[in-house]
Formats: structure tokens, sequence, C-alpha cells
């Protein structure tokens, strides 16, 4: 079984602000596209335009209902979610092969294909349910931070992050080193309040959520608004043509 380091030098992750994420699943796209083009064996789908399709996805993005205690309207929350790059990773101290291992130069955690037997424990392992079997691959998968990216000087500086901070439009999805403290990651977690995802299970997650603020309640809605008056009193051309046939009705 690996051991995980001690220290590492950086610790990159991301920073995802649940207030900004319109559930657009752009990140999921990317991802896939991305990876099955660029990174190791490509990201297998089985029977995907069958009755029962089962695909690999290293990012998936859930959608929430959420009525919050304190009471006011219900909200959305979309919550995007893969691997968290844990400090204390179980699905490397657990894994019987060593291809689960997490680098001390930056704090990703990576799978070595080559020595992966499909076994699933990193899966049984992870609180996050951020593994995934690729059953035409045979290996387990997950989120590598698009290691072929971030050091890929061929790249031009701008896209040497993730693909799916990259391709986010609504630019909720950050990335950086949290061992700097003068990073964009860490002064959003800190102005933000950035929070782990299950702190209780005690894996020290590096990625950090930003919460949904909250929305105006019902009672905090101003009625008595001034109603916006009409652009003209007399419409002409096809809006004017337009009112009178409906008058005429």
């Amino acid at each position: 079984m690996t051991q995980l380091p001690q220290t590492t030098d950086k610790k990159l992750g991301l920073v995802i602000d649940l207030d900004t994420c319109v559930g657009c699943h752009a990140c999921v796209i990317s991802c896939k596209g991305w990876n099955t083009e660029n990174y190791g064996a490509p990201l297998s789908d089985m029977d995907a335009y069958g009755a029962n399709p089962n695909g690999t996805f290293l990012n998936r993005v859930h959608s929430y209902e959420v009525q919050p205690d304190t009471g006011g309207c219900a909200q959305t929350v979309h919550f995007p979610k893969s691997c968290l790059h844990c400090e204390d990773a179980p699905c490397v101290t657990v894994c019987p092969t060593g291809a689960s291992y997490k680098r001390s130069e930056d704090g990703i955690v990576l799978v070595n294909e080559d020595d992966c037997i499909g076994c699933g424990l990193c899966a049984w392992a992870c609180p996050y349910g951020a593994r995934e079997l690729d059953q035409m691959a045979g290996v387990m998968k997950k989120c590598t931070l698009c290691i072929d990216r971030i050091y890929n000087e061929n790249l031009p500086e701008v896209d040497r992050i993730p693909s799916c901070v990259r391709t986010c439009p609504a630019g909720a999805r950050h990335f950086g080193d949290f061992a700097d403290p003068d990073s964009n990651v860490s002064k959003l977690v800190e102005a933000r309040g950035g929070i782990e995802l299950m702190p209780e299970q005690g894996t020290k997650p590096v990625n950090r959520y930003l919460p949904p603020r909250p929305k105006d309640t019902l009672e905090e809605v101003d009625a008595s608004a001034p109603i916006l008056t009409p652009v003209a009193d007399n419409p002409k051309g096809f809006l004017g043509w337009l009112d009178k046939a409906l008058e005429a009705l």
C-alpha cells in the first residue's frame, strides 16, 4: 500500500462557488473531452445510446432544491463534484498495488493506470464518490487537475489551468495553490468562508466550496416599487398596427 507524503510543497486544488454555478455542465463536457483525448486511456462509454447507458466521468454536477433553515425562498443549488485531492487521502493508503499515490511536489492525487487492477477498494474508501471504474479499460479513473495541462509549456499560459476552470462560463471555478496565502484561491476562501466537504470524515480535502448567498425572502421584496413607464404613449410602426389589431378583437 502507498504511503502519503508527510508534507507537500504545494497544495493545488479548486475553489467552487456554489453561488455562481448555474449547472450548465460545461465543466463536465470539457473534462470528458480533454481527458478522453489527451490523458491515459480514453474515458469510455458503454452502450451510450442504448437502454442502459454507462459512462466514465471525472467531474459531475448534482442539482438540489434547498430550503434555508432561516426560512425564506427555496433555491436550487448546483453542486459540482470531483476528486478533492485530500491531504489524508484514504484512497491512497487502501490501494493494494500502490497505483494510487499523492505527489509530494504539488499534492495532486493520481492513479498509475499500469499498476491499477481495478479492484475498486479506492472507490469504497473515498467518502465523496470521486472514483469511477472505467469498465472498458478495467482501471479506476479520477480527476487529475489536468496535470497534462497545468505543466504544459507548449500551451499558452492562460490555458495552463484545469479544463473545467478554463471552460466555466460563469466563472464559478478557480484553481490555485492553497499553500500560498496570497494566491487567488486562498483569498477567496478567506473572504467568502470557503468550507470543506464533509470535514467529519477527517480526510482534509484540499478543494473548497464557497457557500451560496442567502436569497431575498418574500417579506423583503418591495411590492411598492414603481411600475415601469411606457416608452411611448402612441406606438408606431408594427407595434402601432398590432395595438390597433388587438383593440379590434
